[in-house]
């Protein structure tokens, strides 16, 4: 079965989508780092309060681009929002982090 979502309603279920996965939120410092479990090693998602980045691991954005067939570009933004929106802070700048940069991801006190 196929759905007919219009663009205007496409935020809407992806903010409900992250939603529904129950990321757990860890404030350390001046960071806010949105986890799956206590139990992580590394962030989802790491929201700096400082300056207002959002850094998002590629996977969860790849993951938003092939559920909803969306460009990896607009996913990203989407995602910035939801943050932004889930938190009621600025996002400033939306960064993608792949597997290399992967300790920006890092919880603090796994250090």
């Amino acid at each position: 079965m196929k759905y007919l979502i219009t663009e205007s309603q496409i935020d809407n279920v992806i903010f409900k989508y992250l939603d529904n996965q129950d990321f757990i939120q860890i404030n350390f410092d001046e960071k806010i780092y949105f986890v799956n479990s206590v139990n992580d090693v590394y962030a989802q998602i790491k929201y700096d309060k400082k300056n207002g980045w959002c850094v998002i691991y590629y996977e969860l954005v790849n993951e938003i681009s092939s559920f909803f067939s969306m460009e990896y570009s607009d996913s990203k933004q989407v995602i910035g929002k939801w943050v932004e929106n889930t938190l009621q802070m600025k996002t400033t700048d939306t960064i993608v982090i792949k597997t290399r940069a992967l300790s920006s991801l890092r919880i603090p006190y796994y250090n």
